[in-house]
């Protein structure tokens, strides 16, 4: 099964590393996250410029996308 793991308060936060171990041992998890937290900004959107996506290393998960800006 493939699993697309998302939110909306960064690549960095707890919750999200602790939902991955949980999910991994179930299927493909694939981990795309802002890079700061966007909580209470639902209606926002980049629209004037790209979005920018790298790779990052966190511990305790494989390697994972950070998104730039915000996102939809």
């Amino acid at each position: 099964m493939r699993i697309l793991l998302t939110n909306d308060d960064g690549i960095f936060a707890p919750g999200l590393a602790a939902l991955y171990k949980r999910l991994v041992v179930i299927g493909d998890v694939t981990v795309v996250a802002p890079t700061e937290g966007w909580s209470g900004a639902s209606h926002s959107i980049t629209f004037a410029e790209p979005l920018a996506c790298m790779k990052v290393s966190i511990e305790g998960l494989d390697d994972e996308l950070m998104v730039e800006n915000v996102n939809a």
